[in-house]
């Protein structure tokens, strides 16, 4: 297992973006930490949803002297394979699940367990790649309450998927999720807790007109002369860029010169990526108002969202779409599926619209709906702003997380 390398951060940072109370109250939390140790482990440092949070998560509890570390699996292809076919099947498609691929999973989450040596009051699990290691964490620190933190749709698991993951759910002393309609039958305790994104990064904080000149220009041939749409996300068929294809053509034909950007990385956990990035890439090459990008720096994805007319997140699953919370953020609209946690940050016909995930001609309708009406955009931009404000910002998904960590803490004794 490995550290990431991480960014200073300082709760006094967040004094501009959230209220004074709700600092106050991570103070607070943080004292009732005082001398304990939290340890974080999840299955990659780049390219994910999950380690973006911790990479803020993480540092912002130091710097509040709540002492915690976070921990990434070292593993190999094969392993990932089978965690990816693992995420696949909690959503609902992945193949059948073999005594082999069972085997790679407990070997590899074996031997990152016992490169543990040190010990910890209380052990955060995210997603289900690390979960196998709790065979070895019930040995080494059986005190310690085991927390699992799922960022993964589970309203349609595949059942021999869901059995399996079970096995050491069963043994979790707290879950948390994203969302109610994710929550599994489980005898411990469960949690509600919406992820966020921090305003502070290089993705997410203001840039200076400089800054915005420089980036702008490196996305050359894309031109913010004419429209532009975006859908910002890894290389996933959950993800459906496909769909977003379709959705441009049908805009197209009421906003002719529209271009579109399909932006992405590559988790470093999920061998699928660059395979579909090659699918999307044949399926655009055609056409050059599409731009199939992959890798950007953050400075440059957060330039592309705000000088985007309208962002498009087309998923056919979604754990929670941050990158939604990222555009609404800028001021720009989205038009998402109606699916995970979009529509928990889409407020419909306020800040964007959502749509059902396999109607593609209704998300090119709408596209072309925001772009033909100016006054309309700019509202939804004003209102999306306040509203991830409110509710998507890093201080109030750490609060939440704090009240879980003391609550396990308590009934741990």
């Amino acid at each position: 297992m490995h550290a990431p390398s991480l960014p200073d951060r300082t709760i006094e940072a967040y004094t501009d973006v959230t209220g004074h109370g709700r600092l106050e109250r991570l103070r607070s939390l943080a004292e009732t930490l005082a001398d304990r140790r939290i340890l974080h482990v999840n299955s990659t440092a780049t390219g994910g949803g999950v380690a973006e949070l911790l990479r803020s998560i993480v540092p912002v509890c130091e710097d509040l002297e709540v002492g915690t570390d976070w921990l990434v699996v070292d593993a190999d292809d094969d392993f990932f394979e089978v965690t990816k076919a693992m995420h696949n099947g909690l959503q609902g498609s992945g193949p059948p699940l073999t005594g082999e691929m069972k085997a790679t999973y407990r070997a590899v989450t074996e031997r990152n367990a016992v490169e543990l040596d040190e010990e910890y009051d209380l052990v955060v699990i995210h997603d289900p790649q690390p979960l196998g290691m709790i065979d070895r964490l019930e040995e080494t620190m059986p005190d310690a309450p085991i927390v699992w933190r799922c960022h993964v749709d589970l309203t349609d698991p595949s059942e021999e998927y869901l059995a399996f993951v079970s096995e050491y759910t069963d043994r979790v002393d707290h879950a948390i999720f994203s969302r109610s309609a994710y929550e599994i039958e489980m005898d411990a305790p469960t949690t509600i807790v919406y992820p966020s994104i921090d305003p502070l990064t290089e993705k997410n904080r203001s840039l200076d007109e400089g800054t915005m000149a420089t980036e702008r220009d490196r996305m050359d041939p894309l031109s913010f002369d004419a429209p532009v749409v975006t859908q910002v996300s890894r290389f996933d068929p959950w993800k459906d860029q496909f769909g977003t294809l379709e959705a441009y053509r049908r805009a197209r034909e009421s906003v002719p010169d529209l271009q579109l950007a399909l932006a992405g990385g590559m988790a470093g956990d999920d061998p699928e990526g660059e395979k579909l990035y090659e699918q999307v890439a044949s399926k655009a090459v055609d056409d050059p108002n599409v731009h199939v990008v992959t890798d950007l720096p953050d400075a440059r994805v957060n330039v592309l969202q705000r000088l985007s007319d309208v962002v498009v997140q087309k998923s056919l699953r979604e754990g929670f779409g941050l990158v939604v919370s990222e555009a609404l953020w800028k001021r720009t609209p989205v038009v998402g599926s109606n699916v995970g946690g979009i529509p928990l940050q889409i407020e419909d016909g306020e800040t964007g619209y959502l749509v059902d995930p396999d109607d593609a001609s209704g998300a090119g309708d709408r596209v072309a709906d925001l772009l033909e009406d100016d006054r309309r955009r700019a509202e939804f931009g004003e209102n999306a702003r306040e509203h991830v404000r409110e509710r998507f910002l890093l201080p109030r998904q750490l609060v939440d997380l704090l009240e879980v960590v003391v609550d396990a803490l308590d009934r741990s004794g």
